[in-house]
């Protein structure tokens, strides 16, 4: 069956366990005015995700730096295409940052950009600013990035990670096999060196990745990525149902069932993972309070062990 809107047909209803009603509260508009008053994006609006309001709703959001255009052009990514803003422009981004993760009193602050191919470090500097900015507002609160490859510079790696974050994520997103056609402006191979590096280069951070299903996959190419992050002694994983963000966007070739998802779960934690959260409504920096604790308790590390 097809759900319409005005007799246009958007796709195949969406699965019971993808339902997920959306609420909007007065803490969710208070965020969102506190964020456009200082000029802030979130990947939580630009790749709608589907959690967001439910985030908003606990004053907890996944700041985007860098502005709002990417350089890149994935099949599955809503965040816009094109030239980013000069940097200059952007001098002001890292405090802004700080000032609204200090507003929230966030225990754990989540940062995550676009990717900027053109810049000779891809941003990295501007990373590391950005955590030095929020560890001076909040020196208690953990800081956690979510980084582009950039396009494999162990330099770049090297400024992000001597500023300490407490995690560092690079997701790998899926199966070799669909690279070409999923995220064509990257490498696998880089993928997994950019996360063997920061293992190597830091090893008393944590370390994550998370893949999308759905696209195409099978479970054995899921199990196979598996394999491959432990390979590289990353610690903690993430597995989500990938969502067709825009009609533009690459549809959805599976709507994977919760057991499967459990499946790969179980799977994950035999080959040794500290953490693996698979589920259709996870994402990378969904709950990543939640999953850095379970990290840690498992036996994995973090900058202040």
């Amino acid at each position: 069956m097809l759900v319409q809107i005005e007799g246009k047909p958007l796709g195949p209803r969406l699965p019971e366990w993808l339902r997920k009603p959306q609420r909007r509260t007065e803490a969710d508009h208070e965020l969102k005015k506190m964020l456009r008053t200082r000029g802030l994006h979130t990947v939580c609006e630009e790749a709608r995700c589907p959690n967001r309001n439910d985030c908003f709703s606990r004053g907890a959001a996944t700041f985007m730096i860098l502005g709002d255009v990417c350089s890149r052009s994935c099949s599955f990514c809503s965040v816009k295409t094109g030239r980013g803003l000069p940097m200059e422009s952007l001098s002001a981004e890292p405090e802004q940052v700080a000032e609204a993760a200090a507003h929230l009193n966030l225990k754990y602050v989540v940062i995550t950009s676009v990717n900027r191919d053109e810049l000779p470090d891809g941003g990295a500097a501007h990373f590391a600013k950005t955590i030095t900015a929020v560890r001076r507002r909040l020196p208690d609160s953990k800081v956690e990035v979510l980084t582009p490859d950039f396009k494999g510079s162990h330099r770049a790696l090297e400024t992000v990670l001597d500023a300490r974050p407490d995690t560092f994520n690079h997701n790998i997103e899926t199966a070799p096999r669909l690279y070409e056609r999923v995220r064509p402006q990257a490498d696998y191979r880089q993928s997994l060196e950019v996360l063997g590096y920061a293992r190597r280069y830091a090893p008393g951070i944590l370390t994550k990745s998370g893949l999308m299903a759905g696209l195409g996959e099978t479970e054995g190419e899921v199990r196979q990525v598996l394999e491959d992050l432990r390979a590289g002694e990353v610690d903690v994983v993430t597995i989500g149902q990938y969502l067709q963000p825009t009609r533009a966007h690459l549809p959805v070739a599976e709507y994977v069932r919760p057991d499967v998802f459990d499946r790969y779960r179980r799977y994950g934690e035999r080959l040794g993972f500290r953490a693996v959260f698979a589920g259709p409504f996870v994402r990378s920096s969904y709950m990543a309070e939640m999953m850095n604790e379970k990290a840690k308790e498992e036996g994995g590390t973090s900058i202040d062990d």
